[in-house]
C-alpha cells in the first residue's frame, strides 16, 4: 500500500485530498475583468494606440467584462 502524505484524511478507508478553498463569483469576476483589461490595455499600447486612450479602454473593458461574468457567468445551481 502506498504511503499516505499526513494531510490526507480518509473517510471509508479511502484517502482523499483536501478540497480547494472555493471563491466567491465576485472574486471570480474581479480577476476576470482585471486580467482581460489589463490584456486589452497592453494590445492597445502594442499597436500604438496612445496610452491616456489605451488605459481608459481597458479600464471600461475591465468593468464590463466583470460585470459580464458577474451576470453570466455562473453556473445554475444543481437542486
Amino acid at each position: 500500500m502506498a504511503q499516505v502524505a499526513a494531510r490526507d484524511t480518509k473517510v471509508g478507508g479511502v484517502p482523499f485530498p483536501p478540497r480547494p478553498p472555493a471563491f466567491s463569483p465576485g472574486f471570480s469576476s474581479a480577476v476576470w475583468g482585471i486580467c482581460l483589461g489589463a490584456f486589452v490595455w497592453f494590445g492597445l499600447l502594442a499597436i500604438g494606440v496612445s496610452g491616456a486612450t489605451a488605459f481608459l479602454s481597458g479600464v471600461i473593458s475591465a468593468v464590463l467584462i466583470f460585470f459580464y461574468v458577474r451576470l453570466y457567468g455562473a453556473d445554475p445551481l444543481n437542486r
